[in-house]
């Protein structure tokens, strides 16, 4: 198996990194729409994307992933990977095919999927010592090798730092911050003690709205839900992160995000809103999630840069959003965060697979779909803050 990095620069301090798998999709849309292979995905691309778009081009190769590469890998797939000039490790194996899959969607938004050649799961000690220093990591797993990524991670920290070999970059927090997308196959019943368990060492716990209502045995978590809200007060109870600081985060599809931590609580609505003739720019929500969280991740550890930025210069001005990022203290950075990755989520499903990355004036200018990122920031943010003026209870989820 050959390894090579596929970045031109390199960068000393990762911000990013994910334990996703790179896959080739093939998507079925369930008859709406022709179906459609050989796609980029997987839970690391799309994390990728969304860390890479918050992170701008200045800061791209402080996103760092591994890509394994069979002998059926595209070439064009390469170039696609190649243009967002990220901290790529390229590990190629050609005695083996590309991961591939198939993804299945129902009209309510539900996915079914299933692996179509052999899986090779990424582990912490397949990491780089650069990659272990991250700040942060974005894992879609169950809840018990969770638990087993994020006691393997800290210790090869401890190890590296007893060896003298802490990173040479910027200053590295003793702990990282931990991402954990439950994987959906697992969001059952029986996994519900072990799920505990696992939210007890992340700092963010993110199920999305369907997948939570498996594990409950609920049709579905829903904010006007009685049931539903008792049930946030119960994963809240139990602790989330290990000073029981941490957020719980509900992916709610086209009704945006719930974020629940301690005593606070925020409402935000998708970055797409359906036009009143019905019209929508969604295109497909595969990976939506996934970047979704790519983004908040990155958004935690992106203070003083232009996304962050951006938000300040629209929100500030605001009484209740400064308000609302005192009461979130030490965690400040979430509502930003958050606002982030909806924007992230939102670029994403407007075409089928990644989003096309491109740049004018002369490189200066970087575009995904055709559009800046920090304008989009700017844009849904100006939204927010028309909205956050008009009905505050609405977002703070106050009845």
């Amino acid at each position: 198996m050959a390894e090579s990095g596929s970045a031109l620069l390199r960068s000393n301090t990762i911000d990013f990194c994910t334990l996703g798998m790179f896959i080739l999709d093939d998507i079925d849309f369930g008859g709406s729409k022709a179906a459609v292979k050989n796609v980029v995905g997987g839970a690391a691309s799309f994390a990728v994307v969304g860390a890479r778009m918050v992170a701008g081009p200045a800061h791209a190769q402080s996103v760092s992933w591994i890509v394994d590469v069979g002998a059926d890998f595209p070439p064009e797939t390469l170039a696609c990977i190649e243009s967002w000039s990220t901290d790529c490790l390229i590990r190629e194996d050609r005695s083996r095919l590309t991961t591939r899959a198939w993804n299945g969607y129902h009209p309510d938004e539900k996915r079914d999927f299933k692996y179509l050649t052999p899986k090779l799961r990424l582990e912490p000690h397949m990491l780089s010592e650069k990659q272990v220093w991250s700040k942060t990591f974005h894992m879609v797993c169950s809840p018990s090798r969770c638990i087993s990524i994020v006691n393997d991670i800290l210790r090869r920290r401890q190890a590296l730092y007893e060896a003298g070999k802490a990173t040479s970059g910027e200053e590295v927090p003793s702990r990282p911050f931990f991402v954990w997308e439950p994987v959906p196959d697992l969001c059952t019943p029986e996994e519900q003690e072990t799920f505990f368990a696992a939210n007890r060492v992340v700092d963010v716990v993110s199920p999305n709205h369907q997948e939570l209502g498996m594990m409950f045995e609920q049709r579905g978590w829903s904010a006007t839900s009685e049931e539903s809200m008792k049930l946030v007060d119960r994963i809240l109870s139990s602790g989330i992160g290990p000073e029981s600081d941490g957020c719980l985060v509900i992916r709610a599809g086209k009704d945006g995000c719930y974020a629940f931590s301690g005593a606070q609580k925020l409402w935000l609505p998708a970055y797409h809103q359906p036009k009143q003739s019905g019209a929508t720019a969604v295109v497909d929500p595969t990976g939506a999630g996934n970047s979704f969280l790519g983004g908040l991740a990155q958004g935690m550890v992106s203070s003083g840069r232009e996304p962050l930025l951006v938000i300040d210069r629209v929100l500030s001005v605001s009484s209740t959003w400064r308000e609302t990022l005192d009461a979130w203290g030490a965690r400040r950075s979430m509502p930003m965060a958050l606002i982030c990755a909806t924007v992230a989520a939102g670029v994403v499903v407007e075409q089928i697979g990644v989003p096309q990355i491109s740049t004018v004036d002369d490189g200066r200018k970087e575009l995904w779909n055709e559009s800046e990122f920090a304008e989009r920031i700017r844009l849904y943010t100006q939204r927010l803050y028309e909205s956050f003026g008009q009905s505050p209870q609405k977002h703070l989820m106050i009845n």
